[in-house]
């Protein structure tokens, strides 16, 4: 355990966005035994010209301008805090010396900011949480200078354009000064031990309450004229990340499975051969808490990954939601997916798909439902920060030998 200690927390999401992140998790998960703020991030330029109607940008000027205080009390030992400062919106320039000189202002006024709310609240000797914020975040180990400066990355960043052209300088410098680097994928644990030799695999928390409570045999509406054998995906249809072909591949080669795809589309799939093939089923976009009623009714569930920079070291939670509710999963084998072979059936093309939906249905059983359950419930945000105080732990140890 890490105890009674500071952790300052900075990335990408701010508090104040409704969705879920890791980083709120992990937040939380420190805050029961460490004093936390978490920094949400600054206001851009371009971000106050076009949304400055926006209740969520209005808080943040009336901050800037000292009408509202910037720290909010979350709950006990965790505290979120609104930048006092706005940065200049850089991301467009192309000169690499202009943008670092641009971005060393950017970092010193989020320093800046972020030192007031540190000297407030009375830390000291800070660990520093930066999650994959490689550009604002970039120099504030040596502005802040903290005790300890955690790298957390998640995502492949630098396979979105808005990250590649400066980030692939930036973010490996940012890994290699960095004390150490935590990642919740294997591949991007090895992805930053190029970097850094202090990198370590931390793994993933989920929230699987909704998913593990127990289901009634309520099948919804709209799915009760499918006939099965019901082979599900539940999450969004995105052609970056699903591959369109294997999906229709499936299900022209095996007309008696009807696949059902829960989630909302992106325009290549809406304008895509699936709607064409009669046994597939698109259901839309449904609220969060009905999901578990659609995984429920599905006899074999997919994550049918195309693997590309995007997707190769993403952690995929929803295996774990769909394990957590016992059910057989046909995924597409990645290095990030290893580590849940003992308890998923992974492939690499149509053939093999089609092979494994196939052993899936024969072979579920109620034991291996038993055993995808409690493999699934080892994955949770206290084991996951767990891991996190062991790697700081070894930071802490290798200084004092």
């Amino acid at each position: 355990m890490v105890t009674n200690r500071d952790i300052v927390i900075v990335g990408q999401q701010p508090w104040d966005v409704e969705i879920g992140s890791n980083c709120k998790n992990i937040a939380l998960e420190f805050s029961k035994n460490n004093r936390v703020l978490y920094v949400n991030s600054p206001l851009d330029r371009i971000t106050l010209l076009r949304h400055k109607h926006e209740d969520r940008i209005q808080k943040r000027i009336s901050i800037i301008k000292g009408k509202e205080e910037g720290i909010v009390k979350i709950e006990d030992n965790l505290w979120n805090v609104y930048p006092d400062k706005i940065i200049e919106s850089i991301n467009w320039i192309k000169s690499k010396p202009v943008f670092n000189f641009l971005n060393k202002i950017n970092n010193s006024r989020f320093a800046s900011s972020i030192r007031k709310a540190i000297k407030k609240l009375g830390f000291k000797d800070v660990i520093l949480f930066n999650d994959n914020d490689m550009f604002r975040s970039f120099y504030l180990k040596d502005l802040l200078k903290p005790s300890i400066s955690m790298y957390y990355s998640r995502d492949y960043m630098l396979a979105v354009d808005y990250w590649k052209f400066h980030g692939e300088k930036l973010e490996p410098q940012l890994i290699a000064k960095s004390d150490l680097c935590i990642a919740n994928s294997t591949y991007l644990a090895n992805y930053c031990r190029q970097y850094n030799p202090h990198s370590y695999y931390v793994g993933q928390g989920c929230e699987l309450d909704i998913f593990t409570a127990k289901q009634e045999n309520n099948t919804p509406a709209d799915m009760k004229n499918i006939p099965g054998p019901l082979i599900g995906y539940v999450g969004a249809l995105q052609h970056i990340r699903l591959d369109i072909e294997l999906l229709a591949t499936i299900a022209e080669r095996r007309p008696g499975w009807s696949i059902v795809l829960v989630g909302p589309e992106d325009n290549e799939f809406k304008a895509s051969r699936l709607h064409a093939i009669k046994n597939i089923h698109f259901m839309g976009a449904k609220p969060p808490a009905t999901l578990p009623a659609y995984i429920n009714v599905f006899d074999v569930c997919l994550n049918p990954q195309i693997v590309n920079q995007v997707t190769i070291g993403n952690y995929p939670r929803k295996i774990d939601e769909y394990l957590a509710m016992g059910k057989p999963v046909v995924a597409t084998a990645t290095d990030t997916m290893s580590i849940f072979a003992d308890h998923t059936y992974l492939g690499k093309n149509a053939e093999d798909y089609i092979m494994l939906i196939e052993k899936a249905l024969k072979e579920n059983s109620p034991t291996l439902q038993a055993e995808r359950k409690a493999f699934a419930s080892t994955h949770t945000w206290e084991n996951n920060v767990r891991e996190i105080y062991k790697a700081i732990n070894n930071i802490v140890q290798e200084r004092g030998a």
